[in-house]
């Protein structure tokens, strides 16, 4: 899991144990020219991760904003298998910054909404301020959720507010069962080499360059081609064959959470087309 060696070191965080840079490095430059349009605005930085304000397709900009990251960044630690946390209060801060990567705000959490390491690997905080106010305060709209499952081949950016670095590459295609540790993830999402990221990325959207919607949140990666263990995913297929891929990192699919958030933001995990796990 991509967090900095410093968190991974203390709570054996399982994305991006691998040593982290000391600065920030410069945005990737092997994109096509549509990439331009992508930049940090409306993504934020934890204090061990990174992240984004999202709003679903139908959101109302006087909805309580959410901020999506990984359900391993959250601040009391990770998640166990099979455990599904919902509506927990929190008073977790994060930095917003504006299309230049620079910090223009401090947002506050209310509650974790909803967050898990089964079958996915996200979070959802529900803050204490709406789009709109979000919006009218900073000048900066919230990245919108596509609610549909994403194609392989397509073009896409991992946008990294801890680092305010910019990754760009495709999708190379879906994981039938991705195994990390003691957990198992349903069809992740498989980056193409040149998405190779780093310590901190953890939480990143994925945003698929040609609409501007994120599609995935960044989560791990293959350090040093061990086999099944935190820091190195497997992928196993419908047979359960296993096969390790040194060096490739993935992302956990959203288009699940569109059908799961309704009027204000509220989650509900009974409302039709809602399939994320459940307490």
């Amino acid at each position: 899991m991509k967090k900095p060696l410093l968190a991974t070191l203390a709570a054996l965080v399982i994305t991006g144990a691998g040593a982290a840079p000391a600065v920030a490095a410069t945005p990737d430059t092997e994109a096509a020219p549509a990439v331009k349009a992508v930049n940090f605005a409306g993504t934020v930085a934890l204090s061990n991760c990174s992240g984004s304000v999202i709003r679903m397709p139908d959101s109302a900009d006087d909805d309580p904003a959410l901020v999506l990251t990984n359900g391993h960044c959250l601040e009391s630690g990770f998640p166990e298998p099979g455990e599904v946390i919902v509506d927990r209060a929190s008073t977790r801060s994060f930095g917003l910054l504006n299309s230049a990567g620079t910090r223009v705000a401090t947002l506050r959490a209310s509650k974790i909404a909803y967050a898990t390491m089964t079958d996915t690997d996200a979070a959802v905080y529900q803050l204490t301020r709406t789009y709109g106010q979000i919006r009218s305060a900073y000048g900066i709209n919230a990245l919108t959720l596509s609610d549909t499952h994403p194609v392989a081949g397509t073009a896409i950016s991992v946008v990294s507010g801890y680092w305010k670095r910019i990754y760009n590459c495709s999708i190379d295609g879906f994981v039938y069962r991705m195994r990390e540790g003691d957990w198992t993830w349903k069809d992740s999402v498989r980056y193409t080499s040149a998405c190779n990221t780093i310590g901190g990325t953890s939480g990143s959207p994925v945003v698929d360059q040609a609409t501007g919607r994120v599609v995935a949140v960044n989560n791990t990666g293959n350090e040093s081609g061990e086999r099944c263990t935190v820091n190195n995913p497997c992928e196993v297929d419908a047979n359960g064959n296993v096969t390790v891929r040194q060096g490739i990192n993935y992302a956990q699919q959203t288009y699940q959470f569109a059908a799961c958030f309704g009027l204000d933001s509220k989650l509900d995990l009974y409302a039709s087309g809602c399939t994320l796990p459940k307490p």
